[in-house]
């Protein structure tokens, strides 16, 4: 029977790691995500997990990298300049395969910009952040209940498709408390780390061999006995050593990329709302979807044909579902912390000639309802006289 509770975000995004079975967890204070740290630091070593506070964000990345490909799964968490810090250590997990957990609790910026302030300006820097071709995997819940079930997920496609994974939240997420129904643990569906004793009967362990990912198939990253190998930041081969010819090179970047990408419909998640009869439909993500779902039920009440998309998966983009639904509607109304950056990709995905009102704040305070409402409102008018 699942346990009610009451938890503030950041305490969910720990408790579900944890529950997910995280058991290192390296990083350095900064706000808004610090207490992530707090909690880990406090529940951790009653599981038998290691928490450190590294030196820096830097630090924090290579460390849980490392832990990571010794075996244990791992996790750190910042906010926006600590991730900057963080991006090519995160090219480093992509290219060696090693499933690990990145949390960005957003934050006002550029720079050290709006510590205390809720903003969604990381979304594109998630994506793009760490140089050269890759995909990633960025979850963004909207709730505290969603956070705790989100992340275990996050683990799960870690090693699924070892790969880090990118875990978005927003300051407003983080320091909310709100009410949940816990599910028990025989609910949760969580991929273990295989162990060396799991290993089928080989002479050799080759870690980076081509798979389908049809399955989960995580792996064993243990650097002992028969599960050792060479790790490297190169191009490498199926072995792990270095190789820098052109068919090794453009076969393994193009191997790394389309592992997500040719699942992407099988990863992405969204919501929606409303949206077999929309003329209209609002696009939003993270906190700002609670007012842009709250807008769409009063517009709703009002006799607009409005429905609701929420990206749950910002990356990749749940591109199928609403390229579709764009089809369908005659105006978008896309609403989002920052001045538009997930707005370019869902417009990239319609040929339409969309009628489109973007809802954008970038100084540190959440879009409202109202906001959201009267963008619909000035659309549903423009759709009347058109």
């Amino acid at each position: 029977m699942s346990k009610r509770v009451l938890m503030q975000g950041n305490e969910a995004c720990a408790i579900g790691a944890i529950k997910a079975g995280c058991r290192f967890y390296a990083g350095y204070p900064i706000t808004p995500s610090s207490e992530i740290a707090e909690v880990m630091a406090r529940e951790l070593p009653k599981v038998g997990g290691v928490f450190i506070q590294m030196e820096d964000e830097i630090a924090s990345a290579a460390a849980i990298i490392g832990a990571s490909l010794a075996g244990v799964k791992s996790m750190t968490a910042t906010s926006g300049p600590g991730f900057s810090l963080m991006q090519e250590a995160i090219g480093y997990a992509i290219m060696t395969e090693t499933p690990c957990v990145f949390v960005n609790v957003m934050r006002g910026g550029p720079s050290t910009g709006l510590p205390t302030r809720p903003a969604q300006g990381d979304i594109m820097q998630a994506r793009w952040g760490t140089h050269g071709d890759h995909e990633i995997i960025a979850l963004y819940p909207w709730s505290v209940g969603e956070t705790y079930r989100l992340i275990i997920e996050a683990f799960n496609l870690a090693e699924k498709y070892r790969t880090p994974v990118i875990f978005l939240m927003d300051e407003v997420l983080g320091h909310m408390r709100e009410t949940f129904d816990m599910p028990e643990d025989k609910e949760l569906k969580i991929i273990p780390r295989l162990t060396e004793e799991q290993l089928e009967e080989e002479e050799i362990y080759v870690p980076f061999l081509e798979r389908d990912f049809a399955e989960p198939t995580p792996q064993p990253l243990v650097q002992m006995g028969k599960a050792r190998f060479h790790v490297s930041g190169l191009v490498h081969d199926e072995s792990g050593f270095p190789q820098a010819s052109f068919e090794i090179s453009d076969k393994l970047v193009r191997r790394l990329s389309n592992k997500i990408k040719i699942h992407a419909d099988e990863i992405a998640m969204y919501e929606e709302y409303m949206v077999e009869d929309a003329e209209i439909l609002v696009v939003a993500y993270g906190s700002t979807a609670r007012s842009a779902i709250k807008a769409v039920k009063v517009a709703r009440q009002d006799k607009m044909k409005v429905g609701f998309f929420r990206p749950i998966t910002i990356w990749p983009m749940p591109s199928t579902r609403l390229k579709k639904l764009l089809s369908q509607v005659d105006g978008v109304v896309i609403a989002e912390m920052n001045l538009g950056q997930y707005a370019k990709e869902v417009l990239a995905l319609t040929k339409k000639n969309l009628k489109v009102k973007l809802v954008t704040k970038v100084g540190g305070e959440l879009i409202t309802p109202k906001e959201i409402l009267e963008a619909i409102t000035s659309l549903q008018l423009e759709l009347s006289e058109f």
